[in-house]
C-alpha cells in the first residue's frame, strides 16, 4: 500500500464518519451488512482478541450501524488454526489471525507475520505499508481467496519459560519446548524436540513434566497463564518474533461485494486497530514483568553461542527453502533488502539512542 492511498483510505473513513451525520437522503445508498468474524484467539487474551473487537466498532460507528462485524473467538465457529482454511471457503466472510500458524500450507505466509531475526515491529509497519510488503503478501493470498490487512502486532516476544536454567546450546539437546513454525525448526537444528501446543495445553504439559519449556507471547498474556508457578526461568529475547503482525483476512468475493466506502472504512479500522494493539502492550507489559520478578521469576538473556547459533540455523533454513519455492525466494529477497537496509539506519539512530538511555539508571 502507498501512503498516498494509505492516507486515503483513512480520510475516507473520516468522511463515512461525516456523512453519519447528513441528512439521510445523503447516504440512503449504503446497504445494511451484517458479517461474521472468526478469531484465533480466546478472549482471555484481551488485547490480541481485541484488535478484532476495535475493528467492529469503528465500523459500527463509521457507519452508523449499517456495517456490523460479530466477532467470535477461536473454537466457537471454528478452531484457532484453521481461520484461513475459513476465510477461504466463505464459512465466515472474515478472519483475525497469524500467517505463521499456516506455513504448513506455504512457508512464505510467515513473512506477513515474523521471521526469526527478521523485523522489529516499526519495521514490520514499514515494510507493509511503504516497503512493499502488502503487494507481495497481496499476491501470496490471493491463492488462498484472501484479501489481507495488517491487524495488530504484539512488539517483541520473549523466549519463554524453562524448568531449568540453560547455559549453552548443549542444554538444549533433547530438551522438549512448546515451539511452533520455523522457530521450531530453528530449535530442532540446536537438537531441541519442538511441540505444537495450543494456548490452553501448555500449562497441564508443562505442570506434567510432558515439555520442558514453552513459549507464547510476552509477561501480559503469559502471566493470565500462570507459566510462572511451574517454570521460574523466563528467557529473552524471542528472536524468532521480533515483531510479529496478526492480519485480517477478508474472503476476497466479499471483499469484492462491499461498496467502495465501506472498503475505505475497513482499511481505516484495521490501520487503527493495527496500530493500537503495539502500544497496548507496550504499555501492559512492563508492569506485569515487574510483578513476575517481584514474584520469584528469574530474568535471563539467551547465552550468545545459542543466539548466534540460531542466527545462522535461521537464515540457512531460508536459503534453503528459496531453493525450492519459487513464492517464498521472490518475497525473501526483497524482504532481505529491506531488512539490510533497516538494519543500518536502526543501528545509527534507534539503537544508539536506545543503548545510552538505557544505560543510565
Amino acid at each position: 500500500m502507498q501512503r498516498r492511498n494509505f492516507i486515503k483510505g483513512a480520510a475516507a473513513g473520516l468522511g463515512l464518519a461525516a456523512a453519519a451525520l447528513a441528512p439521510k437522503s445523503q447516504s440512503a445508498e449504503l446497504p445494511n451488512i451484517r458479517w461474521r468474524l472468526a478469531s484465533s484467539f480466546p478472549k482471555s487474551l484481551d488485547t490480541i482478541y481485541g484488535g478484532a473487537e476495535l475493528l467492529a466498532d469503528r465500523l459500527n460507528k463509521i457507519t452508523s450501524g449499517r456495517f456490523q462485524i460479530r466477532v467470535y473467538a477461536g473454537g466457537e465457529i471454528v478452531p484457532g488454526l484453521q481461520v484461513l482454511d475459513a476465510v477461504q471457503q466463505g464459512t465466515v466472510e472474515c478472519g483475525h489471525s497469524a500467517g505463521y500458524y499456516y506455513v504448513g500450507k506455504n512457508m512464505a505466509l510467515a513473512f506477513d507475520t515474523a521471521m526469526p531475526f527478521g523485523l522489529t515491529a516499526r519495521q514490520q509497519i514499514a515494510w507493509m505499508y511503504f516497503g512493499g510488503g502488502m503487494p507481495l503478501m497481496r499476491e501470496l493470498y490471493k491463492e488462498y481467496n484472501i484479501v489481507n490487512f495488517p491487524g495488530g502486532n504484539t512488539g517483541t516476544q520473549m523466549g519463554g519459560w524453562f524448568r531449568k536454567e540453560i547455559h549453552s546450546v548443549a542444554d538444549l539437546k533433547g530438551l522438549k519446548m512448546r515451539i511452533p513454525g520455523i522457530g521450531g525448526k530453528i530449535m530442532a537444528r540446536l537438537g531441541a524436540l519442538p511441540q505444537t501446543l495450543a494456548g490452553g495445553d501448555i500449562y497441564p504439559a508443562l505442570e506434567r513434566g510432558a515439555i520442558d519449556a514453552a513459549e507464547w507471547v510476552g509477561p501480559y498474556d503469559d502471566e493470565k497463564l500462570g507459566f510462572h508457578k511451574i517454570a521460574k526461568h523466563y528467557y529473552y529475547p524471542g528472536f524468532w518474533e521480533g515483531g510479529p503482525q496478526l492480519s485480517f483476512y477478508v474472503n476476497a468475493q466479499k471483499w469484492a461485494e462491499l461498496p467502495p466506502a465501506y472498503q475505505q472504512a475497513f482499511e481505516t479500522a484495521a490501520a487503527e486497530a493495527n496500530i493500537n494493539m503495539l502500544a497496548e502492550y507496550d504499555s501492559k507489559n512492563p508492569p506485569a514483568v515487574m510483578r513476575l520478578a517481584k514474584g520469584g521469576v528469574k530474568l535471563h538473556a539467551f547465552p550468545k553461542d545459542i543466539m548466534d547459533a540460531a542466527y545462522d540455523a535461521a537464515f540457512d533454513i531460508y536459503e534453503d527453502e528459496a531453493k525450492v519455492n519459487p513464492r517464498f525466494a521472490r518475497i525473501y529477497s526483497e524482504w532481505k533488502k529491506f531488512r539490510d537496509q533497516e538494519i543500518v539506519w536502526h543501528r545509527l539512530a534507534e539503537a544508539s539512542f536506545s543503548n545510552y538511555l538505557y544505560s543510565r539508571k
